[in-house]
């Protein structure tokens, strides 16, 4: 699809105020500080900087999330983590999860209940209608982009930058996994508390890691052999 004179101008006026509009109202009806104004605020400024799959995208929300909004513990993050990769649908809408724990816990004005399902309904849309307003406005350009040979090298270069975001990821996740307690030292990095070893956790993760890396296992086995695995331990 070839772009016409005013395909840009008329996309921002339909999707932009569709995005912001309710994110805006929200925030000026509930007051900049309130945690409806934070979920609107975050996930739209989310959409709009994280690129590179869920998985990169969880990077800055588990962090944000816990250390600079305190919305949910580590160990919370991670059972949302586990609970959208073993249930049907995209991983991302762990987002989803993160909201609804935010605003029932800090929605005081309504029930729990409702304030959660209304957090998760607005994580929701600040962050998926987003979507649409980039595609819309950039799809018909994609073809000559994938021409630019400067801008392919960009890519190329940010793609291994998102492989470092992924590892990144996995490396907060371990840790908070396979040790009960953390602490941070200089420039803000994280090392564990090795005497919070749960050996139950680095049980799990190194089978896990052999049934997959050495064995060749399936992710659906190793989901499974990893929960009967998990039971049998915790009964111990």
């Amino acid at each position: 699809t070839r772009p016409t004179r005013w395909h840009a101008a008329r996309i921002i006026a339909i999707w932009l105020p569709l995005w912001l509009g309710p994110v805006a109202l929200i925030a000026a009806l509930a007051g900049p500080g309130s945690v409806w104004a934070q979920i609107g605020g975050f996930f739209s400024l989310m959409a709009v900087v994280t690129f590179g799959g869920a998985y990169a995208v969880l990077a800055y929300v588990a962090q944000a999330a816990v250390n600079s909004f305190g919305w949910l513990s580590p160990g919370e993050m991670v059972d949302g983590l586990g609970l959208a990769e073993t249930t049907p649908g995209p991983l991302i809408l762990v987002l989803q999860f993160v909201g609804f724990a935010a605003a029932y816990r800090h929605g005081s004005a309504i029930s729990p209940l409702l304030a959660g399902s209304l957090g998760a309904l607005l994580t929701l849309w600040a962050t998926f209608v987003p979507c649409f307003f980039w595609i819309f406005l950039g799809a018909p350009y994609i073809e000559q982009l994938r021409q630019n040979k400067a801008l392919s090298a960009a890519l190329g270069a940010i793609t291994a930058a998102v492989v470092g975001v992924v590892m990144n990821l996995a490396l907060w996740f371990a840790l908070h996994v396979v040790f009960a307690h953390v602490q941070s030292v200089a420039w803000g990095v994280e090392v564990p508390v090795l005497s919070s070893l749960d050996w139950r956790a680095a049980l799990l993760s190194i089978a896990a890691m052999i049934a997959m890396l050495r064995l060749k296992a399936g992710m659906l086995p190793t989901l499974l052999g990893s929960a009967l695995l998990g039971l049998a331990l915790q009964a111990l």
